[in-house]
């Protein structure tokens, strides 16, 4: 711009604005773009990176996890129904004071 001109016209910016909104982009106006995650649940890919190749996808994966809940409530259940049916009572003789065995 120059200063200096000598016919003081001044410079004419009344259409210097025109057509700005396609050249200037302000902060508010930013489109923030999303990360990506995926939808696979985490539990699913650990139990295929962990594999060693042998699933493959992720309805492998969650067949294996389903077998695994399943063994484990089966497991479970043996061990609180086995009743413990071998333990005897550390006094034979059950609540009776008289059979208690003082020493």
């Amino acid at each position: 711009m120059d200063q200096n001109n000598e016919d003081n016209k001044g410079i004419d910016l009344s259409h210097a604005l025109d057509n700005s909104s396609s050249r200037v982009k302000f902060e508010g106006e930013q489109q923030h773009v999303r990360p990506y995650y995926s939808d696979t649940p985490k539990i699913i890919q650990l139990v295929m990176k962990y594999s060693g190749g042998y699933i493959k996808d992720e309805k492998q994966a969650s067949y294996v996890l389903v077998g695994f809940v399943a063994v484990a409530i089966i497991i479970s259940l043996i061990i609180i129904f086995s009743g413990g049916g071998g333990v005897e009572a550390p006094f034979g003789g059950g609540s009776n004071p008289q059979n208690f065995e003082f020493r």
